[in-house]
Order: structure tokens, then C-alpha cells, then sequence
């Protein structure tokens, strides 16, 4: 007999497989919720609403160093370079990154996993320190978007809130903010606004070369269940890395077809190559140790950051089930 799980993910090119029934996680009777990243992280992180979910690395990260109501399963449904989320105002003045020091810039929530990333990169790669900038917390695109879990920040960290009705996007066009940290493109950029634009333009060979220094592909998400179902069925952690993994192998399949197009991409089987020949044949890969510095240095970031009560390695993030090599 299967145990029902209920499963809050967005629906991916990677996961699909598991929200059609292709692939059927062992011993569990799985209702997959597709949504948007923002409703899930809000609703499991403030309210636990479901047994396992999609989590925005970051927030894990916090709760893990709290009271841990969830243990992840090391699956990163989402990852993305993060130097294409920097924008600028026209009115700034800002040209290159070291331009912004002392500036006021804006980010919907402090402890999103996306500026995690960015204030990281560009302290490291680009000597803008995590504290050289006043951050203004606030809705991209509407007003009122507060902080999902409470951050307790170092005194040097400067977050101040915009105004009730005000909106980071608007801000930014008008150059009441210097500059944004998002991972959603603002609709003051998407319109064509001369006044806005990407501080790394063209983004793609900043964050190439990003990789080729570093190895590093950023994580952005992460498979968690909530402890009190992990603890009842402990399997249930193995259950769903082997099941997760299964859909993402469907998918790369897919995109090696040649018969007929999966996706709505003329020239997809020239960029597959391209990636690949970039990011290493495997360059999506799930399990700890493939992913070990990538994991580290985020760690470092959130504990340095602020947001990490304690440091943390690796290892302490995921299930012990899912870390073990299988017997064969």
C-alpha cells in the first residue's frame, strides 16, 4: 500500500515526468501541485501546507539553523547564473561593479536565494562588500511584499523598507533606487524603459567565464520534505531523489531527439551541444557530491551573509538515506 504525498513544485521541462505519472515515486501516491515558485516558498515556509516541496535554497538554509521542520533531498529543481539579475538605473551613474558601493539597491526580500548568489559573486569576483551598499526591501511589481521567514541581520547590513506603495520596478525607472538584485526581470527592463538596463550586458560571457574560473553553476532550489513526514517514513527521502532523478534522465532524452522537435527551439540541438561542450556533459547534476563546492560556497555566502545562524557544511543539509551509494 502507497503512502499519499503531496508535492508543491513548479511544473519543469525536468519534472514533468513526475506530474504526468511517467515516473511514480516507489511506495508513495503522489499528488504533484504545480505553482509558482514565490506561492510555494511563501505557503511551506509560513505554514508548512504540504509533505514535500520545492524550496528556495536559502529559506532552507535559515530554518535548518532554527527549529529544522524540513530535511531536503539533494534534487535542485532550479538553477541559474545569477550576473543577467543586476540592473541599473540610467541615474546611478553605475557603469561597472565596484560603481556600486554606497548605493541604495533594491531587493524584494534580503534573504532570497538569487541575491545570496549576487552578493557573493560580486564581493568575491568584483570587491563590492556585502555591507558597501544600503539594501531596500520591497514588491517588485507590487507593493508590500514582506520578508518570508524573520532574518536577524549583523548591525553593518543596512535593509531599510520602501514605502508602503511603493514598488522596487517603478523605483528603479525613476531613479528613487540605484540599482536591483532579482531574480524576476522587472517590468520597468521588460518595457523597453531606456532607463533601466542590465549591468552585465550581455550577461552570458560574464557568467561563462564565471564557470570556467570557478566550476560553479548556482544553485537556486531544493527538494525538502517536512521532518514530521520524514520521520514517519524515512524512505520516503530515497524514494523521491530516485524518482526525481528518473524524470530529469526522461528529459534529457527528450532533448536528444532529432525525429521531431520536443521543444520550441529552432537550433535546441546546437545549444545542447554548445552547453554541454560549456558545463560538462552531466552539467545538471543531483546528489551531494557532484554538487559539494557549489554547496560550500553558497554556505559560506548565507553564514557571512548574516542568514546562517551557524556554519554549516554539506552534508548537514540532506537526508542520510540519500547520501548513501546503492548496493547493487
Amino acid at each position: 500500500m502507497s503512502i499519499p504525498i503531496t508535492l508543491a513544485c513548479e511544473r519543469y521541462d525536468r519534472t514533468e515526468a513526475l506530474r504526468d505519472g511517467r515516473v511514480r515515486p516507489a511506495g508513495i501516491d503522489l499528488t504533484y501541485l504545480p505553482q509558482q515558485v514565490e506561492e510555494t516558498f511563501f505557503r511551506m515556509s509560513r505554514f508548512r501546507e504540504y509533505d514535500a516541496a520545492e524550496m528556495s535554497l536559502s529559506s532552507y538554509v535559515i530554518t535548518l539553523t532554527r527549529d529544522a521542520p524540513f530535511i531536503a533531498v539533494p534534487v535542485f529543481p532550479s538553477r541559474l547564473f545569477r550576473h543577467s539579475g543586476i540592473y541599473v538605473s540610467a541615474a546611478s551613474g553605475i557603469t561597472k561593479p565596484a560603481d556600486l558601493v554606497g548605493k541604495q539597491v533594491g531587493v524584494a526580500e534580503y534573504q532570497l536565494t538569487a541575491n545570496v548568489w549576487i552578493r557573493g559573486i560580486l564581493a568575491d569576483e568584483y570587491d563590492v562588500p556585502v555591507d558597501s551598499v544600503t539594501y531596500r526591501t520591497g514588491g517588485l511589481h507590487q507593493a508590500g511584499r514582506p520578508e518570508k521567514l524573520k532574518v536577524d541581520l549583523p548591525p553593518e547590513v543596512r535593509v531599510e523598507p520602501i514605502g508602503p506603495t511603493q514598488t522596487l520596478s517603478e523605483m528603479l525607472a525613476t531613479g528613487e533606487i540605484d540599482a536591483l538584485y532579482t531574480p524576476r526581470t522587472p517590468e520597468s527592463f521588460t518595457s523597453g524603459n531606456s532607463g533601466v538596463r542590465r549591468l552585465f550586458d550581455p550577461s552570458g560571457p560574464a557568467e561563462e567565464e564565471y564557470f570556467a574560473r570557478t566550476g560553479i553553476f548556482p544553485i537556486m532550489h531544493v527538494l525538502v520534505v517536512r521532518r514530521d513526514v520524514y520521520e514517519r517514513n524515512r524512505w520516503v527521502a530515497r524514494s523521491l531523489y530516485d524518482a526525481f532523478s528518473q524524470a530529469k534522465d526522461l528529459c534529457e532524452a527528450g532533448m536528444d531527439e532529432t525525429a521531431a522537435a520536443r521543444y520550441m527551439l529552432p537550433w535546441l540541438h546546437d545549444e545542447v551541444a554548445r552547453t554541454r561542450a560549456v558545463l560538462g556533459a552531466d552539467y545538471w547534476p543531483y546528489g551531494l557530491d557532484r554538487n559539494r563546492d557549489v554547496l560550500r560556497t553558497f554556505l559560506r555566502y548565507s553564514y557571512d551573509q548574516g542568514l546562517a545562524a551557524r556554519a554549516l557544511e554539506p552534508e548537514e543539509l540532506f537526508a542520510p538515506e540519500t547520501l548513501e551509494a546503492t548496493i547493487v
